[in-house]
């Protein structure tokens, strides 16, 4: 197994523990994303594992424009004013059955992984109008994964984010930022303050300085 897919492979696998473990009441409990449930939450990061298929499928036909913590500069759903992607994950949601959705998560999680350890790290890949190498594209994915772990968590009593995770999620913010963050932070505390999932408070602000203002760095 190739280290740098080692968080990947505990973001999935984390992931696919929590969808099985879904009751059909659970599915239905509130997020950190707003207007989606559980339920919701899953078809949206099938989606985004589908995403990552066709990505690494994809050859890019120029030299990355795109780095693990660039990619989220401009990261594509962030404007979003009518709510038509909040609203068509909700309706494809009431159509999956439960048992089929985790499944179908699980299977699709494990196929991304396989081409993964089959791609070469620094080849470059297309993916939503952007090139970027697949290391660094294996990166986004974990962060990705992790922070929406994080939003599961909102109503459901579940284990958090693997170390390794959290771990990728800081370097990627720490990259965004541009320098470490306070060291007072711990990975769990970075991760939801500069993804905006927590409120900086005076103290935070005063730490940071000008960067304040530039929060939250992923969106």
């Amino acid at each position: 197994m190739r280290p740098e897919l080692a968080p990947l492979r505990f973001a999935y696998s984390d992931l696919g523990v929590v969808a099985l473990s879904l009751s059909e009441r659970d599915s239905w409990c509130g997020t950190g994303c707003p207007g989606w449930s559980v339920r919701d939450l899953f078809v949206h990061l099938l989606g985004d594992a589908q995403r990552a298929l066709v990505a690494l499928a994809t050859p890019a036909d120029r030299p990355a424009d795109r780095t693990a913590s660039s990619y989220w500069i401009d990261s594509p759903g962030q404007e979003d004013p009518e709510s038509r992607g909040l609203r068509s994950v909700r309706t494809m949601a009431a159509a999956w059955r439960l048992e089929y959705l985790a499944a179908t998560y699980a299977e699709t999680t494990r196929a991304v992984l396989t081409l993964a350890e089959r791609s070469d790290s620094e080849s470059v890949v297309a993916t939503q109008g952007h090139a970027l190498q697949v290391g660094d594209l294996i990166d986004t994915l974990t962060v990705e994964a992790g922070l929406h772990h994080l939003d599961l968590l909102t109503e459901l009593d579940r284990p958090g984010p693997n170390a390794r995770v959290l771990a990728t999620i800081r370097r990627t913010l720490d990259g965004l930022l541009g320098h470490p963050a306070p060291s007072t932070w711990d990975d769990l505390t970075w991760a939801r303050i500069g993804s905006g999932r927590s409120e900086l408070s005076a103290a935070d602000r005063a730490a940071l300085g000008p960067d304040a203002d530039r929060f939250p760095l992923i969106k």
